[in-house]
């Protein structure tokens, strides 16, 4: 395929080819009320990040400083990014829902002069902690309805001031764009964390350029896409410059508003994450079970037939996920029973797509070329339901240290249960988690390796730079070019990559939250009756814990016991181990919502030094992944 958009290596020239290009046409959209989008143009947009620009380099900002944005997707976010890019400087993005201790930190770590801060209300948490900044020079309010407080300017203001310079000859933005290089950081994206000390993930423009020429798919200008994922992750990102790269509008949007929305900007493709396909599916399967019999029964009908033919039609199309190499006879037996299926249940199929499935197609507007879930895996039914019936979900893969993208569905390589093949100019190795063995491609194993469980190591040019000031983590992670993902996967035999787990600590709800175990397992652990636990919950809605109690601290509070099976089977053990659980991983400890653990499982064993734990008494989480996994998929049934 032919890339058709705006290639260039750094994304301020990006920025001004797309102003050229594409001029008065929409590029992005503010949603006003139900049905009605306010729109800015490429041209209009490219003006205000000159003038905001030339506003920055006249309050101080440098080549290469570092320029924070705290705020939530909305115009002036992405004048803002035009702005800083444009003058040579990096941003450093976070949402609005940053805490005061992030704030803090991330703020001081970045060195960052300017502060562009969304609303009055962050404002107001920004100043209490200004004195423990001494490097941010300027603040800035975004919200043009609010009005600034002394010492704090308004964009607006600064866009004012930044045109009446260049009204007088400044050209100071053009001069910083031409000198802009490839390896020069666009943005510093901090990666989230329980720990205190998350990480700044720095990213080049030739980062990004990388994922935007490499796009695997086309885009037209009048595609539309609909954003509902924060802006400052790296996956919604890559959309919006995935956007500008081809012309296309980008409609701002809500979890509050989106049903609304889907059907006024009927989108044609847009970033989501898990958690919102899963809601609709349940939204779906809730309208079926209070319907008609009849109703239910067409439904029933309609998307059994539609996987009897679609499934198979899968399989001839070499989209069916093979993990193991299938041998001829397996093959000529699944080529047997789909041409069964198909012709048993094709016209059923035909007749019901149109009266009942296109109905389901209209709730995410009728137009859907696709959508490209990511930031946690797809529950497997949930994906199938939606390629079943018609809705072409597809799922990427990657990391914000991969700028994002390392792997992602394709049309031709659609195949449901995987991450679709590599990323152009992508190379990968899997290796053995105890020999660092590479396992592919490893030519002493059948098929080059393909089928061989391991650790993901990953090698391109969206590969990120480093960890700022933290050569340590960075020296971890990145060896000779190789980024270590900590996941753990296998190429298929019809290459594509899957997901199987994490060997690394950091779990990643369904709802694309980022957190660390140790910290709630450590607190966990201060609990008298709770001798050991391991935190689970790796692409699940909330978090879960496999807890191995004490003897002891139970005993203490008068529940006697002679082993530990005892106490794994007593509904009085368990009940006693929820209250702690409550206790301990609360709001009032510093624990976040998404944090708490609402499912347990006691164990009748201890994690042994030589089995589930090292020699330094660390958990082998993969190890205690694959003993427990019948209580780990039990405690997430409900």
């Amino acid at each position: 395929m032919k890339f058709q958009g705006i290639a260039a290596e750094n994304l301020a020239e990006v920025y001004r080819l797309a102003a050229e290009r594409y001029g008065d046409m929409p590029a992005f959209a503010t949603r006003i009320k139900s049905g009605v989008f306010k729109p800015v143009s490429y041209r209009d947009l490219y003006d205000f990040g000159l003038f905001l620009g030339t506003a920055l380099i006249e309050l101080g900002v440098e080549a290469r400083d570092h320029v924070a944005i705290l705020s939530d997707n909305r115009v002036e976010w992405n004048i803002a990014d035009y702005a800083v890019l444009m003058c040579g400087a990096a941003d450093v993005p976070r949402g609005a829902d940053v805490t005061n201790q992030e704030i803090e930190y991330i703020l001081a770590h970045s060195d960052s002069k300017v502060v562009f801060v969304e609303s009055a209300r962050l404002l107001e948490r920004v100043i209490r902690v200004m004195p423990k900044l001494d490097k941010v020079e300027h603040l800035v309010l975004m919200d043009p309805k609010a009005e600034p407080p002394k010492g704090v300017r308004g964009l607006y203001e600064l866009v004012d001031w930044g045109k009446e310079l260049r009204e007088q000859g400044d050209r100071r933005v053009e001069e910083r764009m031409a000198q802009i290089r490839p390896d020069d950081l666009f943005t510093l994206i901090y990666t989230s964390g329980t720990t205190g000390t998350p990480k700044g993930v720095q990213l080049t423009h030739s980062n990004m350029a990388s994922q935007v020429r490499n796009l695997p798919f086309c885009l037209e200008q009048d595609d539309r896409m609909l954003s509902i994922l924060p802006v400052w992750h790296s996956y919604e990102r890559v959309f919006h410059m995935i956007a500008v790269s081809n012309g296309c509008c980008t409609y701002f949007t809500s979890l509050r508003t989106i049903a609304d929305d889907l059907k006024t900007v009927k989108p044609t493709i847009m970033a989501s994450a898990p958690r919102l396909w899963e809601n609709l599916y349940l939204r779906i399967m809730k309208n079926v079970k209070e319907s008609h019999w009849i109703r239910r029964g067409l439904f029933r009908a309609a998307y059994f037939s539609s996987r009897m033919v679609k499934g198979s039609t899968f399989f001839f199309q070499r989209k069916e996920m093979d993990l193991t190499g299938r041998s001829i006879g397996e093959t000529l037996g699944k080529v047997l029973s789909g041409v069964f299926k198909i012709m048993l249940f094709l016209p059923l199929y035909v007749a019901l797509n149109a009266v009942v499935l296109e109905k389901l197609r209209q709730i995410v507007g009728g137009s859907f070329k696709g959508t490209v879930s990511g930031g946690g895996a797809l529950q497997p039914h949930v994906d199938e339901f939606f390629n079943y019936i018609g809705v072409p979900v597809k799922e990427g893969y990657g990391l914000t240290e991969t700028s994002p993208v390392a792997a992602v569905r394709t049309v031709p390589k659609l195949v449901i249960g995987t991450v679709g093949p590599l990323y152009p100019e992508t190379e990968l190795r899997i290796l053995d988690l105890n020999t660092g063995e590479i396992l592919y491609p490893n030519t002493k194993y059948r098929a080059n390796g393909r089928g061989q469980k391991g650790e993901i190591h990953l090698k391109g040019p969206q590969v990120m730079k480093g960890y700022y000031k933290n050569p340590e983590a960075t020296d971890r992670v990145l060896k000779e070019g190789w980024f270590n993902t900590g996941d753990i996967g296998m190429y298929t035999f019809n290459d594509c990559l899957k997901i199987m787990g994490r060997s690394k600590d950091t779990i990643v709800l369904l709802n694309g939250e980022n957190l660390e175990p140790i910290p709630i397992e450590a607190k966990l652990c201060e609990s008298p009756l709770i001798d050991q636990c391991m935190v689970v919950g790796q692409d699940k809605k909330h978090l879960g814990a496999l807890v191995v109690p004490s003897l002891e601290g139970f005993a203490a509070a008068g529940i006697k016991a002679e082993t530990l099976t005892e106490l794994a089977g007593s509904k009085e053990a368990v009940r006693l181990i929820h209250e702690e659980a409550k206790r301990f991983i609360s709001f009032d400890n510093g624990f976040k919502k998404y944090e708490h653990v609402h499912s347990l499982k006691l164990l009748d064993k201890p994690f042994e030094v030589g089995d589930e734990m090292t020699n330094t008494f660390k958990i082998k989480r993969h190890v205690v992944d694959d003993k427990y996994h019948h209580f780990i998929n039990k405690m997430f049934e409900s």
